[in-house]
């Protein structure tokens, strides 16, 4: 297949492929094809990963974890999900064997999970294994996500990249709402963890086997627009990017590090992830002081993750008609947080859960669009782990956060909206910023 070499103004007809009588109708329709594909292969990893995930704290506590075991193998693989892309994206782009770290990433995740089945049969080793196996899950997802969202980042512009990562991430999300309700009715047929988790090997399985027919039609980065500068690309600041809606190659000369805009977004980033709040605490929170049963939890995940499927779909799409304005609601979401999902009553607590999955929707896609139109595609992988890796101290520093103040909830939630002020403070000056040349992402291909 070949790829336009750039984004296609609305009403201007859609460049010849060597497709003789296709209609720009139909040749659009074809562009969606690896977006979709991308979108199906996350679908089917994510009933793996998010599946499993809400069994993880039951069978180390089954294994005989205490509760800080439990602590830190999951803090732990969290925090190796996010900071290991400081080491793989840079290493992707270094190499340009994007595919390579993909495959390899995603192969990972389909052995760790479905594997975690044996770990009770394995004796006293069973605690290790199943520890090993837990953060062998996220380090799969360390490798192959900076390098998989070059390539979805790629194939992304024809459609729109805000429209494109919100179609792929409402497919991821899909996948992260079928694990656990699909766990949840192996555990209530069976009772038994092993076999809930066992049954995760077929859509590990259909992932790997979607993920290599897709290599055989998707080309790397470089096969959409050469290694090389581009000497079309132009700028109006100086800062050696192309203008918004172009793709972003650096001019010959350009400096090797990220532009101020970049840096502004990323630091945005460290705010709004410091100030949202884990899944693992509002659970505990539900479980200890609202007394649900634990069984309800995996379905609370599952309605999290509709709502980020939609915070996804409605911002991305909005983000390629307004650009990175639509990001202003995202601090102002995570605010709302801990003063609903941590309050005394359920219903509130439901509105609180519903908000966190919104707003993990918006940062796992339009985030993810942006920085792709802010970054040329030679460092987009060091970008995206640039920006996990502050994302994940955030995300570090917010659990530290959270547990000191978990019982002093006024204090706690004057703290989270002090991070989101300054969060939204620096989005404010990016977007001005921005506006230089143009705000990314804005008028997408109708």
């Amino acid at each position: 297949m070949e790829w336009p070499r750039r984004r296609i103004p609305a009403g201007e007809r859609a460049p010849r492929t060597g497709a003789p009588g296709r209609t720009p109708r139909a040749l659009r329709r074809l562009a969606w094809g690896p977006v979709v594909g991308f979108g199906m292969v996350s679908l089917a990893a994510d009933v793996v990963s998010d599946g499993a995930r809400p069994l993880a704290g039951p069978l180390l506590a089954q294994l005989g974890a205490s509760a800080l075991m439990v602590g830190l193998v999951t803090g732990g693989a969290e925090a190796a999900a996010q900071g290991l892309r400081l080491v793989f994206g840079p290493w992707a782009d270094r190499t340009r064997k994007y595919w390579t770290f993909t495959l390899a990433g995603y192969a990972l995740t389909a052995v760790c999970v479905p594997l975690l089945a044996a770990a009770p049969a394995a004796g006293a080793a069973g605690l290790v294994l199943a520890a090993v196996l837990i953060i062998g899950d996220r380090v799969g997802k360390a490798v192959r996500s900076p390098a998989k969202t070059v390539l979805l980042a790629a194939v992304t512009k024809p459609v729109g990249r805000g429209r494109g990562f919100a179609v792929h991430k409402g497919l991821d999300l899909a996948g992260a709402l079928i694990g656990p309700l699909l766990v949840s009715a192996v555990l209530a047929a069976t009772g038994s963890v092993s076999w809930a988790l066992a049954v995760l090997a077929a859509p590990a399985m259909v992932a790997m086997v979607l993920l290599v027919r897709l290599r055989r039609r998707v080309p790397g980065p470089d096969a959409v627009q050469g290694p090389g500068p581009d000497p079309s690309a132009h700028s109006d600041d100086g800062s050696g990017m192309a203008s918004a809606g172009e793709t972003a190659i650096p001019r010959p000369g350009t400096p090797p590090f990220f532009s101020r805009t970049f840096v502004l977004f990323a630091g945005a980033g460290f705010f709004w992830n410091a100030g949202l709040v884990a899944f693992g605490v509002i659970s505990f929170h539900l479980t200890t002081e609202v007394a649900v049963a634990v069984s309800v939890i995996p379905l609370l995940y599952a309605g999290a993750m509709g709502a980020a499927a939609l915070g996804a779909l409605m911002t991305g799409f909005l983000y390629d008609r307004a650009g990175a304005a639509v990001l202003l609601t995202l601090p102002v979401l995570i605010a709302a947080i801990p003063v609903l999902a941590l309050a005394p009553d359920a219903g509130l607590v439901l509105a609180g859960v519903l908000i966190w999955g919104t707003a993990t929707g918006i940062q796992d896609s339009t985030v993810k669009a942006l920085i792709a139109d802010l970054v040329p595609s030679q460092r987009q992988g060091t970008a995206y782990g640039v920006f996990a890796g502050l994302a994940g101290a955030g995300a570090l520093a917010g659990g530290a956060l959270y547990g000191v103040l978990f019982d002093a909830r006024p204090a706690l939630i004057a703290a989270v909206a002090t991070l989101q002020a300054m969060a939204l403070a620096l989005l404010i000056v990016a977007l001005r910023t921005s506006r230089k040349t143009g705000i990314p992402g804005r008028g997408g291909p109708a």
